[in-house]
Parts: structure tokens; C-alpha cells; sequence
């Protein structure tokens, strides 16, 4: 309860929109009731403000490694707001030490889940950091993983857009298993060429491998939970226990969902076709 009352004293420094933690029910008001029936179409956009506005707050799901990352940064840098990976600020603990760092070193390898009240401590003093740099909006990339970090977030913030990223699960343990970092400048890498065929009416796949430039190609190194035994074991983990989330979302109308059609080139036209952002960046390229 200390770290929410933490993260609740942000409506007093931030811009982003906050509101009083609630820990009621949250599926039953005749709004929610309401907002329960529908369901969004995957081309449908349920933002009530300007997509092009630097407040927006939208939410990133999907399995471990479908890209999630990719596509929240790259949306972070096209509308001007912070992109909160909660990945990296588990990887940034672990690197500095920090009082959770032999907690979170156990759990990472094992491939389990980090607990809510660390996952919460971290984003908490994520958030404190942008409202004190006059940053506004975020893109959160990782988190809510469960039903109860779903609640939290909900009692904290509104959510405006939840993005929820699916992969064929062929192509993302492939996917997984290709990702390489650049041991001397953090670079993220995947030496996996995916070339999946079409079959029983299913559309073929192809995502080419992202390279490393010539001066990263001898420091590539594979993050410890990379490896086939904790992949799995995170996408089990996710099935049973994140799916879920993409639910509660639905039912309040803000999911949106997206299949991969293949790699960055192939689906990031077709993301921002679907969020309505395809002339945002033809507008930023001619001014750039």
C-alpha cells in the first residue's frame, strides 16, 4: 500500500491524467455493463482525444518477445512521449545493484514473473522521474501482465488505448531465440531469418533477420533467459495467466487488436494504418 500511495501522490506533480485509486469492483456499473458487449474491430480506434495529442496513454501487450518494444518506441519517438518498457526497468535494476537485484537476477532466469509489488515499485519511480522532467503521456510497454496489475493501473491512470500485438507462436519462439545485445553499446539485434510457408489457407511469413553493423557483429551476446526450457516457460506462463488482461480491456472497449503480418517493414505501415497516424509521419518525414 506504501508504494501506491506513492504512486498516487503523482497527480499532485504530473500532467498525465490521474485519478484516486479505487478498490471496488471493477465490472459492476451499468457502464462497464454497457461497455462489456462491445468489441472493437481491429481497424476501429477508441481514443476519445487526438491520437496526434503528446498525452496520450496507451498500453502495449503481447507474448514475451513479439515486438512489443519495437513498435512502442517507435510510436514514443513519432508522438513525442515517454515509452516505458517495464523489461528495461527490471534490466536496469539488475544492472545497478539495487535492492531488488538478487530477488529479480532468481526470477528472470527462471523465467517466472516478477511480482506486482516490485514491477509497481520500479514504474512508480519510472513515473516520478518524467512528471519532475514536464513529461507528458507515456507508451507503457510490459505492464499490466495480470488482472490485478490491470485493476491497479485502472485505480491510478486512464488508459486511453490498449495495443495488444499478436504473433503466430512458431514465428516468436524463433523470434526469441534469435535476439542478440551488443555487449559494448546495448544494441538489440535478431539473427533469426523467419521464412514460414503458407498452408491451409494461412498466408505465408517472412521477417528477415535484423543485423548487427560490422563493428557490433563480434560482441553479440544471447540474455541469459533466452534460451528454448525459459521461452516456453514464459509463454505458458503468459497463456495462463496475461491472457486474461486482454478481457478486461475488451470490456471496457479500449483493446485494439493487431496481428503481425511479418516484419517491421511489412507491419509498421499497417499499425499506423490502423491508429490512424500513416499521415502523422508522412507530415514529420517532409518536415524532418
Amino acid at each position: 500500500m506504501a508504494v501506491l500511495n506513492r504512486v498516487l501522490r503523482l497527480r499532485a506533480a504530473s500532467s498525465f491524467s490521474v485519478r484516486s485509486f479505487r478498490s471496488s469492483s471493477f465490472l459492476n456499473s451499468e457502464t462497464d455493463l454497457k461497455a462489456s458487449s462491445s468489441v472493437i474491430a481491429q481497424n476501429s480506434l477508441p481514443l476519445q482525444r487526438d491520437v496526434k495529442d503528446r498525452n496520450v496513454q496507451w498500453v502495449f501487450l503481447g507474448c514475451p518477445g513479439v515486438g512489443k518494444g519495437t513498435y512502442a518506441s517507435r510510436l514514443s519517438t513519432l508522438l513525442g512521449v515517454p515509452h516505458i518498457a517495464t523489461g528495461d526497468l527490471v534490466r536496469d535494476e539488475l544492472s545497478s545493484s539495487g535492492p531488488f537485484a538478487l530477488q529479480l537476477a532468481e526470477v528472470v532466469n527462471q523465467g517466472k514473473l516478477v511480482s506486482d509489488e516490485i514491477i509497481i515499485n520500479l514504474l512508480s519511480k519510472r513515473l516520478e522521474a518524467s512528471a519532475a522532467k514536464g513529461e507528458t503521456g507515456f507508451i507503457l510497454d510490459g505492464f499490466p501482465r495480470t488482472i490485478r496489475q490491470a485493476e491497479i493501473l485502472e485505480g491510478v491512470t486512464d488508459i486511453d488505448l490498449v495495443v495488444n500485438l499478436k504473433l503466430r507462436e512458431e514465428a516468436l519462439l524463433a523470434k526469441c531465440l534469435g535476439r542478440r545485445i551488443c555487449s559494448e553499446c546495448g544494441g538489440n539485434y535478431n539473427v533469426a531469418c523467419i521464412d514460414i510457408k503458407g498452408e491451409d489457407g494461412k498466408p505465408g511469413m517472412y521477417m528477415a533477420p535484423l543485423l548487427p553493423p560490422p563493428h557490433c557483429a563480434s560482441k553479440l551476446i544471447t540474455r541469459s533467459d533466452d534460451t528454448e526450457e525459459v521461452v516456453k516457460e514464459r509463454l505458458r506462463i503468459y497463456n495462463d495467466k496475461s491472457q486474461p488482461v486482454e478481457g478486461f480491456y475488451c470490456s471496457r472497449g479500449k483493446l485494439l487488436e493487431f496481428d503481425l503480418p511479418g516484419g517491421i517493414p511489412e507491419s509498421w505501415p499497417k499499425l499506423l494504418q490502423a491508429l490512424n497516424l500513416e499521415d502523422h509521419e508522412d507530415k514529420q518525414s517532409a518536415a524532418a
